[in-house]
């Protein structure tokens, strides 16, 4: 087993992996920036490091910085936790070049399915259903909208590499297309320092299903069941949960062997997730593979009964899968709701600060994986999300009206948050009743309020 992890991220995710090592007796080593010397992560660990201060490209991105912290506490591996540097083939070469375990997949794999024109083209190979769309990448405007029009309107342009929804553009009229891939490539370029494009058919009225894999150096591929992420805002999910609701039996069996199949294509070890678009017929196609832990890791392990970050740290360790496909049994219905530092009414306007008060929910099937505490700063310089409400039931019905109590108890005070957003989701129509594809929010924000908030 490893001997001691350092946690190349921070808030709660380091928190949940730092708790998942000491479960396992395996020391922690946390990093922080100065800005979260006051981090409950840091708070939890065994050893900590700071390493500097200012812009995340000079702390949690600074490769240097993270392996040398590694090296000079004695660590034999580094969980990167998800965003930061956790999809980042360099940095895991670096680590092995070091003598670091990186706990993921191999770097080649981050490669292969980082770029979205070679991730579909693998699939393609794979027999995993693909949307119809470019088969290599696209750098220039006249050759992708000649694509497009062969494609048909309306279509999706998407950047190559990267994800959150950045370099991303719907386009419905071919009048319109120079401008949005323009624009798309620009914003690409910027973020992610790669133009690289690819187009495909913009499916309409669309659910986001995911399926939660994990893989281990003998070859083992389990699939656990799959997530509906449909509730997003700008391609950034709201709330997620297990079972699908939109999913018959057999259409979920199909998708969970063609997740395997996609796994098994690439070789691939450690915890992953193979994101579906589904259409309103039912038909699943592959959108991207997400090479680490996800934010909403937690639905699976509710439903599941496997910790999902365990199985990373055993995967890395060398150790196969402690379970088999058949042992795979779900139950029940799981829901998360991220609770955003942000002003909904105000175009999601983030809103850091002092948390001058807190109160989170508990009892039964009631889970919260977060690092907030009565007195924490909440730094402007990181994503708004600053807590993962989940709860679990027999039934997706009982879990909607378990989530609404937890909702309702829910108190963070200081701070403006999506608490109230979130409620009134859980009392639409369209959410209860199974019918919220990806354009929901924007439907939901234009008009579709519930007649109730949460009581204060």
């Amino acid at each position: 087993m490893l001997k001691r992890v350092l946690i190349a991220n921070r808030g709660e995710i380091a928190v949940r992996i730092i708790r998942a090592l000491r479960e396992m007796e395996i020391p922690s080593v946390a990093v922080y920036s100065r800005e979260d010397r006051n981090s409950l992560h840091i708070r939890l660990a065994d050893s900590k490091v700071c390493i500097g201060e200012g812009a995340a490209r000079n702390t949690y991105l600074n490769m240097d910085a993270l392996i040398t912290a590694a090296k000079n506490m004695g660590c034999d591996a580094v969980h990167p936790g998800y965003g930061f540097l956790s999809e980042n083939s360099r940095f895991a070469e670096k680590c092995r070049e070091n003598g670091l375990i990186f706990i993921g997949p191999e770097p080649s794999v981050i490669d292969s399915m980082g770029n979205k024109s070679a991730a579909r083209a693998m699939m393609r190979r794979a027999g995993v259903p693909v949307v119809p769309g470019s088969r290599e990448a696209v750098y220039d405007a006249a050759e992708a909208q000649r694509i497009a029009e062969e494609i048909g309107f309306p279509v999706m342009i998407k950047a190559s590499s990267g994800g959150g929804g950045k370099g991303m553009r719907e386009c419905y009229a071919a009048e319109d297309f120079e401008n949005e891939f323009i624009t798309a490539q620009r914003e690409s370029a910027n973020a992610f320092g790669d133009d690289a494009m690819y187009i495909e058919k913009l499916i309409l009225h669309p659910r986001h299903v995911e399926v939660q894999i994990l893989g281990d150096s003998e070859g083992h591929v389990a699939a656990l069941g799959e997530r509906d992420c449909s509730v997003q805002r700008n391609h950034q999910k709201l709330i997620e949960e297990s079972p699908s609701p939109a999913v018959t039996e057999e259409r979920r069996q199909e998708m969970l062997s063609a997740a395997v199949r996609a796994a098994e294509a690439v070789h691939y070890t450690g915890a992953g997730t193979i994101e579906f678009i589904v259409d309103q017929d039912g038909a699943f196609y592959f959108m991207e593979m997400n090479t680490r832990i996800q934010v909403e890791h937690g639905v699976t392990e509710l439903v599941s009964g496997i910790d999902l970050v365990a199985e990373q740290l055993r995967v890395a360790a060398g150790e196969p899968l402690s379970f088999t496909q058949e042992q795979v049994l779900l139950r029940g219905h799981a829901i998360e709701c991220r609770i955003n530092a942000e002003i909904p009414e105000q175009n999601f306007m983030p809103s850091p600060g002092r948390v001058t008060h807190l109160h989170l929910p508990g009892g039964n099937g009631v889970r919260v994986d977060t690092a907030l505490y009565t007195g924490y700063v909440i730094p402007p310089d990181y994503d708004s999300m600053i807590a993962k409400l989940m709860v679990y039931a027999d039934t997706r019905e009982a879990a909607i009206r378990k989530m609404r109590a937890a909702l309702d108890e829910t108190v963070i005070l200081g701070v403006n948050t999506n608490l109230d957003f979130q409620y009134k989701i859980m009392q639409a129509d369209a959410f209860r009743e199974g019918r919220a594809d990806t354009g929901f929010v924007e439907a939901f924000m234009q008009g579709g309020r519930a007649d109730e908030s949460r009581s204060e």
